[in-house]
């Protein structure tokens, strides 16, 4: 599956700390509404049977969208619901064998905190890159930060999209202009406001700025 750099401008990772008073799938259908170009469905503690019922059902809201839908880290799961791909970290199946699993027609995602991780990907068969963390995060208190520089670094390495992730938000996303990066990967700065759809218009609004100022 071929897979177009603008399709991570804005890329939702789903977290259900903030469901509150709606459920993660109205969360969900708002951030489309509001713009979002890639979702990616995370889920550490359901049920393999709650997760899959749940991914069947934003997968098809997905598709009524036509944005790309991403399971993290569980590929049976992302093949089971035919899932557009799925994201691995460092620490999660080999990119390899993910590739070996899912097959040419199946994105994959890779984590990458390095040029050589970068590369390494790649050659493994990522269809495109996370980089991160590049802020301070809520979401993984124990991520490392990574230097602005090292972000370039790695997009200038591969030619495949890159998404910056980790503690970004419309006070920062400026700040990776001219990095090179392709997008950005957003969780708590996308589902823990109150109004998801109005704020996703805005961050899309920033990244495209943001992404404007590299490519002219």
């Amino acid at each position: 599956m071929t897979f177009d750099k603008d399709a991570v401008l804005l890329y939702a990772v789903t977290d259900r700390t903030w469901t509150r008073n709606k459920t993660l799938y109205e969360q969900v259908e708002l951030a489309l509404k509001g713009g979002i170009t890639c979702l990616q469905l995370r889920e550490k503690s359901l049920s393999e049977e709650a997760f899959l019922e749940e991914a069947m059902q934003i997968r098809t809201l997905c598709k009524e969208y036509d944005v790309l839908f991403f399971i993290n880290d569980n590929v049976e799961i992302a093949i089971t619901c035919q899932a557009d791909g799925v994201h691995v970290g460092q620490e999660d199946m080999d990119a390899l064998q993910v590739r070996q699993k899912v097959g040419k027609d199946m994105l994959v995602g890779v984590s990458v905190h390095s040029v050589e991780e970068a590369l390494n990907a790649v050659r493994k068969g990522a269809d495109y890159l996370g980089v991160g963390a590049m802020f301070a995060s809520s979401t993984k208190k124990d991520a490392s930060v990574l230097t602005r520089e090292l972000l370039s670094d790695i997009c200038s390495a591969v030619d495949i999209p890159v998404v910056a992730i980790g503690g970004i938000g419309k006070s920062n996303i400026g700040e990776l202009a001219g990095t090179g990066v392709d997008g950005v990967a957003l969780v708590s700065a996308i589902f823990s406001v109150h109004d998801i759809e109005n704020e996703c218009r805005l961050l899309r609004h920033l990244s495209e700025k943001m992404i404007e100022q590299y490519r002219s």
